[in-house]
């Protein structure tokens, strides 16, 4: 591959860690009903988790992040499970302000040089980090962090890449995210735990705002 800019490395970072600063924790949502969107995402938001990840993983998740989008004040949401260039393409129609994915290929690397929003690549070993630098990126999604090596993993790759951070994501809890936010190369980290199913389920969107102040360090 050509030799990448330096300049446009710096936007691309700067363009990510403008939304991954906004908070320490990344809530993961899988869901259901499009319903729950709205109420889900002014309960996490308001207990301090503005930047939202909203997964590919349902059929309701392309509305569920336009209707984030357009009615819920002061969020950040964004798409996750971006598996492919028309996954890329269909939550930039629908209003996301960045997208994730678990893993990255060619054509998602091409793809990410003509979207508007910022794209973060899933890397697990050190070539594929190697290869998203290689394509321009230094900020990259750890998935899935426990399984991948945990913490260690992590400490071992800020020598060999030192302008490389992570938003570490999978298996990760509110009693180890404190350790994994502690690394000098994570800008965030990503979970649910703050999202129970069967408060989503019965709509306990106090419980839930409850549970993002705590992940948000907020008393």
């Amino acid at each position: 591959m050509d030799h990448v800019d330096p300049r446009l490395l710096e936007t691309r970072a700067a363009r990510v860690d403008a939304v991954l600063s906004r908070a320490p924790v990344l809530p993961v949502l899988s869901i259901e009903r499009v319903e729950d969107a709205v109420p889900l995402a002014r309960a996490l938001v308001e207990g301090g988790l503005p930047v939202l990840e909203v997964t590919l993983r349902t059929d309701a998740a392309l509305e569920s992040i336009t209707r984030i989008a357009g009615e819920v004040e002061g969020a950040i949401v964004g798409a996750g499970t971006v598996l492919d260039a028309d996954h890329l393409r269909a939550v930039e129609a629908a209003g996301a302000r960045f997208a994730i994915s678990p893993g990255a290929t060619a054509a998602l690397y091409r793809a990410a040089e003509d979207t508007s929003i910022p794209w973060i690549p899933g890397i697990a070993t050190a070539s594929e980090l190697m290869l998203g630098l290689e394509h321009g990126h230094r900020r990259f999604k750890f998935f899935p962090a426990e399984a991948s090596g945990g913490i260690a993993a992590l400490q071992s790759f800020a020598g060999p890449f030192p302008h490389a951070r992570f938003c570490p994501t999978g298996g990760i809890t509110a009693a180890t995210a404190p350790a994994w936010l502690a690394l000098g190369n994570v800008a965030t980290v990503g979970g649910s735990w703050m999202v129970p199913p069967e408060a989503v389920a019965t709509g306990d969107w106090d419980r839930i705002r409850a549970l993002a102040r705590e992940s948000a360090g907020k008393r």
